[in-house]
């Protein structure tokens, strides 16, 4: 029995560059990971010292909520390299090989066309909060081009391992939908 991580190997196809972007679509899963620790970490901190100490927090509440929302945006392109999505697969199975080799190129150009859109945005709203020296306006005051920063990098990187699917979908190192051929 293969493991994820022998199958996530076979779709790059000894491909240097669906290697790289499949290792830093990894990074970014721990990375994620980390994060979710961290905010777990950061939450039973913040419980001890309000119901122990009894004492009032200053940062941990804005932290923990940066830290989730940033392990969302980072995930992103992880669950993408492991095929985390919900897939419904009643078309892709009803369709012969070449249709299904289609519409995957068809749904995957989309995808990628609507992410680029994605980045777009996310990159220029993380600009203006730099740009500006945006603060939140809590005790903490975190420069909010330090948070915001996720947002594009996370749209950015599942934006690459979009990228990196459908050039292994091109050169046959992926099947359409992960479907055999029938």
């Amino acid at each position: 029995m293969a493991t994820q991580s022998s199958a996530a190997r076979a779709r790059t196809g000894g491909n240097p560059f669906l290697r790289f972007v499949n290792g830093m679509s990894m990074v970014a899963g721990w990375t994620a990971a980390a994060m979710i620790l961290a905010s777990v970490l950061i939450t039973c901190q913040m419980i001890f010292v309000r119901f122990v100490l009894n004492q009032s927090t200053v940062w941990q509440t804005e932290a923990v909520i940066y830290l989730m929302v940033a392990s969302t945006m980072i995930g992103l392109s992880y669950v993408q390299h492991m095929r985390g999505h919900v897939n419904v697969d009643l078309i892709p199975l009803a369709l012969g090989p070449r249709g299904r080799f289609w519409l995957a190129m068809v749904t995957m150009g989309l995808s990628i066309a609507v992410v680029a859109v994605l980045f777009w945005y996310a990159y220029d709203f993380w600009h203006l909060a730099w740009s500006r020296g945006w603060k939140s306006e809590t005790v903490w005051a975190v420069r909010l081009w330090i948070p915001y920063l996720a947002i594009p990098v996370g749209f950015g990187l599942l934006l690459l391992q979009l990228i990196a699917d459908l050039v292994a979908l091109i050169t046959g190192a992926d099947k359409p939908f992960g479907l055999e051929t029938s």
